[in-house]
């Protein structure tokens, strides 16, 4: 099997503004220049899992979509994966070697018997 090799974005320290900017226009001249599909983003490094952060995945998710690809984040910490979690994001995560698709939670349904009492 012929794996094309991912380009990967290191990001570190606390995510602001200023570096979620950056962070997208280097994530966009990435892929351009690559031609990938999936930009590999390192979160080892980065700083307390915070809204910001989600804020700068979601951006780079869009950055990435908008140059026809995705984004794969690799490494995230336990809070980190526990946020993404919370707010939803659908963005693919990466631990080790395994990876899983990130949705938004379903809808539990259940079959009820005609037999069973109610609650």
């Amino acid at each position: 099997m012929d794996r094309k090799p991912q380009p990967t974005l290191t990001l570190t320290g606390t995510l602001d503004r200023e570096a979620t900017h950056r962070l997208c226009e280097e994530a966009r001249a990435t892929l351009q220049a690559t031609g990938a599909d999936v930009l590999v983003c390192d979160v080892a490094g980065v700083g307390p899992p915070v809204l910001a952060a989600i804020d700068a995945l979601a951006r780079l998710q869009l950055t990435a979509r908008r140059a026809g690809g995705r984004i794969r984040v690799r490494n995230p910490a336990p809070a980190l994966r526990e946020l993404l979690d919370l707010v939803g994001l659908p963005i693919e995560v990466e631990v080790g070697r395994e990876t899983e698709q990130r949705e938004p939670p379903g809808r539990v349904q259940e079959a009820v018997e005609a037999r069973d009492p109610p609650f």
